[in-house]
């Protein structure tokens, strides 16, 4: 078994970045090398701006490379909860973003010719128990009258030709949702970039953020530059230099393990539908197929921000178990790949995105990212090439967490309301 993300491991390494050092004036700083700042940079040097991208490690080293793998259309959220908290009309144009960023990402791929398995597959939302199909009928009438209707519902008996399992009571399908080989398409998607001009900074953290004159200076580990204006893309991973942030992100863990490629007739009586697959549970887990045939099984094993190969492997433990308790079948099947990253939660779980502390920024996912962010890397382009702002969640409020200054202590405790929550739900 590997410790490293199984997308990592298996893309070419991406060749294009600088080797001098990053000094001199852009008009746009990005930091952060994952989907959001990357398809801002693209956007941005097509639109004839002079971009640079500081990436403190390796192009989509942080979450856009230590994802399930999934692309699931609309909200993660429940969309009557979603028309509760943010109104009719906003959680609509929520929905309806999900939808625009996979049509948006099935465009880049075939313009760029980016080849990372991109593939309309469809979602099911799986009911772990009885009363949660309830629950998933309720919604589905909602988002099917409302907002979607490439949406259907399925009974437990028509479940059988999706997956393999017994454990579940019947499932939402969302059609539109697709999935791809996420390491692939964060290295098309910085080549892209570069080849329309952006200059990309690998192993360049941003150590500070000063103004000078007026204007943005940023100190890195290897020079210092200006620019215009600054994006900041780098959600569970922002540093203290940007302490605005800090105090309203969330980083969460979030653990994956690959198996072995398995066999058409493993295949067979595991996963028949080949789709993106998520459970119902407040701690759940999430899997799909990967392009050889792996099982992508993950979730939030344990409610900790430490991902080093101890806390992997014990994360990796009790995924093993839950794919077992679903596949019971799979139980002697070799795990290859294990590896954990963060994921930048807000407080109510909506992204935010827009102008605050002197920088653009688009980050709180919550878990929902590789869907939206190449979308809203491009809002935040069109903003400041002054093409419209279309960002849908623009003056959405976004308090700071009292008493939260970056440092989740309070994870174990979430952890168990969570775990409480779905002994008794």
């Amino acid at each position: 078994m590997q410790f490293k993300p199984y997308w990592h491991d298996t893309t070419p390494p991406f060749t294009q970045a600088e080797q001098r050092s990053p000094e001199g004036h852009y008009d746009i700083a990005v930091i952060g090398g994952g989907f959001t700042g990357l398809s801002a940079a693209l956007h941005l040097a097509k639109g004839g701006a002079r971009v640079a991208v500081f990436e403190a490690s390796l192009v989509g080293s942080g979450a856009s490379g230590r994802n399930g793998g999934h692309l699931n259309n609309g909200l993660a959220h429940s969309f009557i909860a979603a028309k509760q908290h943010l109104g009719a009309e906003r959680a609509k144009t929520l929905y309806k973003a999900f939808d625009d960023s996979i049509d948006t990402i099935e465009r880049i791929v075939r313009e760029e010719n980016i080849d990372c398995s991109f593939r309309r597959a469809g979602k099911l939302k799986l009911a772990s128990k009885p009363a949660h199909f309830d629950g998933l009928a309720r919604n589905f009438e909602a988002i099917h009258a409302e907002i979607d209707p490439d949406t259907a519902l399925l009974r437990r008996d028509e479940l059988a030709g999706e997956v393999g399992s017994s454990g579940f009571h019947g499932a939402m399908l969302s059609r539109k949702s697709a999935m791809m080989h996420m390491g692939r398409y964060v290295t098309g998607l910085a080549t892209a970039a570069v080849r329309q001009g952006a200059a990309i900074f690998e192993n360049t953290p941003v150590i500070e953020r000063r103004n000078v004159n007026g204007l943005n200076q940023l100190i890195t580990s290897s020079g210092t530059t200006t620019a215009d204006n600054i994006i900041l893309a780098t959600g569970a991973y922002t540093t203290d230099s940007f302490p605005y942030f800090r105090k309203r992100i969330i980083p969460v863990g979030s653990f994956i393990i690959a198996t072995r490629p398995l066999t058409e007739s493993e295949i067979a009586v595991t996963l028949p539908g080949n789709r993106t697959y998520v459970t119902s549970m407040n701690i759940g887990n999430y899997f799909r197929l990967a392009p050889d045939n792996r099982v992508i099984f993950g979730g939030r094993a344990r409610f900790s921000t430490t991902s080093d190969q101890r806390s992997d492997a014990r994360s990796g433990a009790i995924l093993r178990a839950n794919l077992v308790r679903i596949f019971p079948h799979l139980a002697n099947v070799e795990i290859d790949y294990c590896w954990g990253g963060l994921v930048d939660m807000t407080q109510d779980r909506y992204p935010r995105a827009g102008f605050a502390d002197g920088v653009w920024y688009a980050m709180g996912y919550s878990g929902h990212g590789a869907q939206i962010s190449t979308q809203m890397g491009i809002h935040l382009a069109d903003a400041i090439l002054g093409r419209g702002d279309c960002n849908p969640v623009a003056d959405l409020a976004w308090p700071a967490i009292p008493g939260y200054s970056g440092k989740p202590w309070f994870l174990p405790l979430v952890g168990l309301y969570y775990k409480m929550l779905d002994t008794i739900q």
